[in-house]
């Protein structure tokens, strides 16, 4: 697995953008990403439409080899970890954790996260609506306003289209930051991309299996 990186200045803070759709966060030694969905690919299956497994299975990988990489014992997730209710995926997920005994998972949680209270405990993570953590504010979806608090979101799934030669066009996920806010990308493969939503005053960090590229 090849890793990219592009290192940002916000807030004071060093933060890390990488092509595996997480940052690294070096002072809170934390992963942050965003948008999961485990169950989605369980969700579909159990209607009838085949979703091969192989699809949160390379979710799951490049997580892990995220976590090892930076020897991280945070991780914070920007809403969306699950998707549907509970289904094969969540078992799965469940014994994937049982690796990361010492990681502490923090799950500010979005509108797909609506599993019961009782099945959310037997994860053993923390839940939030929204987490202050300065110096920023971690909340599922964007804000429309804010007040001095930069927040880290997720939820639209931001992507970008790249124009090539003649009418080629290259759609790929990104990072989205303006001096507000930094919206994630979608951690799974298994999502489609945003490019209309985008902010306004904002750069766009496009990533490729192998390459970070500034717009």
């Amino acid at each position: 697995m090849v890793i990219a990186e592009e290192h940002i200045i916000v807030e004071g803070e060093n933060l890390i953008l990488t092509n595996l759709r997480a940052i690294y966060w070096p002072n809170e030694n934390a992963i942050v990403l965003s948008d999961l969905h485990i169950g989605k690919t369980g969700h579909f299956k159990k209607h009838g439409i085949p979703i091969p497994d192989a699809i949160l299975q390379k979710d799951l990988e490049r997580l892990e080899f995220l976590i090892h990489h930076y020897r991280a014992k945070k991780m914070l997730v920007v809403g969306d970890l699950f998707h549907a209710q509970y289904n094969e995926d969540m078992v799965t997920f469940k014994t994937w954790l049982l690796k990361f005994k010492g990681l502490k998972i923090i799950l500010i949680k979005g509108n797909h996260d609506r599993l019961s209270k009782k099945i959310m405990t037997e994860f053993n993570f923390t839940t939030e609506t929204e987490l202050e953590l300065h110096p920023f504010l971690f909340v599922h979806e964007p804000l429309e306003s804010h007040n001095d608090k930069f927040t880290i979101s997720g939820h639209i799934h931001p992507g970008i289209i790249i124009s090539g030669k003649g009418k080629q066009k290259l759609k790929l996920p990104c990072y989205h930051i303006n001096r507000n806010q930094i919206i994630l990308p979608a951690f799974s493969l298994f999502t489609g991309l945003n490019t209309r939503q985008l902010l306004s005053d904002a750069v766009s960090y496009a990533f490729t299996e192998s390459s970070i590229f500034k717009f």
